[in-house]
């Protein structure tokens, strides 16, 4: 498998001046692919408007990395733009902003013919120099981990030391397990990082619990709930690392709001105070993402680690992240980055089945005792009380029980599970309209109502409700 290790670099001043200098090349490159490419559209739309005919109009400029490589290096002799300095970075740089150039038109161009998922990609653009993400990339050359264990190589930068030792690469480099294949040098939450593309060979971890699976629901106060498929639950409270750090962020704003800071209209440079200031802000930014990442990273392993199947929600983050009143714990939380992490690591170092359920799926409004669902339950309805069995239970207690049973019933073939027959036969547009209809267990039928089915599922043999619509009768 292809797999990133990434470390720390401290560079020193000399080292930090040729980082920057690398990655200001490739940024270079990557305007002048958007300018050359762009002229010749711009050149075509204008002789359009006289009325040239389409057979006489210039031709299209390619965009693909070897035709933007070939122009380049014709251009960049006689170009002033980079004739006096571009002999002073690795080509590695270049070919780093020609590269991600020929991307973004083939995304945009993917896009715009509808064979690209996700929201519509625009016309690439400039990057610029002050919001630019300070980036380059290695593929050939000097790219190696040094055998101290402390310093790594790489092409026209030389050796530069790194924070933490880099023996879980080294020693699989020399053992022959892993063939590095690229680098990429990246300036992030303030320190320079170096990762190295590695293909390594490695042996699946057998999980603690290889027959156990485990429901988690997702939340605000309780970061997560996970009920397995014997009935445990255990809960992880929201450590709520943005909240704790909030008054430090306030006084650290603070002193940056009295301090003179740049202006873009009347070009006033910011004082060297507010330069202090400001880093000293971002600090604290910096070791709150920090430890969050640390946390979720630990969750996700742990978990990854004991069960042989996990069940999450398909959640809209992003419908989430619109309600003001929970937006900023929401993201504090890190529901996207939850699924992100469990994805690959039950796929690469478990190789465990991660099933996520539908996004429309009930798992809050159905019983985890009897089956039955409701139509409505509020949100600050924090206990769900069954009318049919009489249950009694928390509101995210039952939601995770629902998740751990769904493991072993109605799981397609896309790997996404829930009741695919809720789906109304006429979706109406975008289709977010679906709801949840209300059924009662087999045992409680009602004559004429809606026909529940049960499917057998794993653990207590819970039993889940299939739903087919009535018929529509018209008076």
């Amino acid at each position: 498998m292809v797999q990133a290790y990434r470390f720390a670099l401290v560079p020193n001043a000399s080292q930090e001046h040729a980082l920057r200098s690398h990655c200001g090349a490739a940024r270079a490159a990557y305007n002048w692919a958007v300018g050359w490419v762009g002229a010749s559209w711009w050149q075509r739309r204008a002789e359009e408007s006289y009325g040239i005919a389409e057979e006489d109009l210039t031709e299209w400029r390619p965009w693909s990395l070897p035709a933007l490589r070939k122009a380049f290096n014709e251009a960049k002799h006689t170009d002033p733009r980079f004739a006096a300095w571009w002999e002073e970075n690795s080509k590695e740089a270049y070919s780093t902003g020609l590269a991600n150039a020929a991307a973004a038109f083939d995304n945009y161009a993917k896009s715009k013919r509808g064979q690209r998922k996700g929201k519509r990609v625009g016309v690439p653009r400039f990057k610029s120099k002050r919001k630019a993400r300070l980036s380059c990339r290695f593929t050939t050359g000097t790219i190696r981990v040094e055998r101290d264990g402390r310093h790594v190589t790489l092409p026209r930068l030389g050796t530069l030391r790194t924070h933490e030792p880099t023996a879980g690469l080294l020693t699989r480099v020399q053992a022959g397990t892993a063939r590095i294949l690229s680098a990429t040098v990246r300036h992030e939450r303030g320190r320079w990082f170096v990762s190295f593309q590695a293909e390594v060979k490695r042996d699946l971890v057998r999980v603690a619990r290889p027959d156990a699976a485990v429901g988690i629901d997702l939340g605000v106060k309780i970061l997560a709930v996970m009920a397995d498929s014997t009935g445990e639950i255990r809960t992880v409270a929201n450590p709520g690392h943005y909240d704790a750090a909030r008054k430090q962020l306030r006084r650290a704003s603070r002193t940056v709001s009295r301090r003179r800071g740049p202006d873009r209209r009347t070009g006033q440079k910011p004082s060297r105070r507010w330069e202090k200031a400001d880093a000293a802000r971002n600090k604290v930014h910096h070791r709150v993402a920090n430890v969050r990442e640390d946390a979720l990273h630990k969750l996700t392993t742990a978990v990854a680690a004991e069960y042989g199947t996990i069940v999450v929600e398909d959640l809209n983050v992003a419908g989430m992240l619109r309600n003001r009143r929970l937006a900023r714990r929401i993201a504090d939380a890190g529901f996207g980055e939850i699924r992100h992490q469990l994805d690959y690591k039950t796929s690469r170092r478990h190789a465990t089945r991660l099933v996520i359920a539908n996004r429309w799926y009930p798992s809050s409004k159905t019983c985890s005792g009897c089956g039955e669902v409701k139509a409505k339950l509020p949100l600050h309805i924090r206990t769900y009380e069954c009318d049919a069995c009489h249950l009694v239970i928390d509101r995210d207690d039952n939601a995770a029980l629902n998740l751990a049973a769904l493991a072993a019933a109605c799981v397609t073939g896309t790997g996404v599970a829930g009741d695919q027959d809720t789906v109304p036969a006429v979706p109406k547009p975008r289709g977010a309209d679906q709801k949840t209809r209300t059924t009662r267990p087999a045992a409680r039928r009602r004559r004429g109502g809606q026909v529940a089915q049960p499917c057998r599922t794993s653990g207590k043999q819970k039993r889940e409700t299939v739903l087919k619509p009535k018929p529509l009768t018209l008076w």
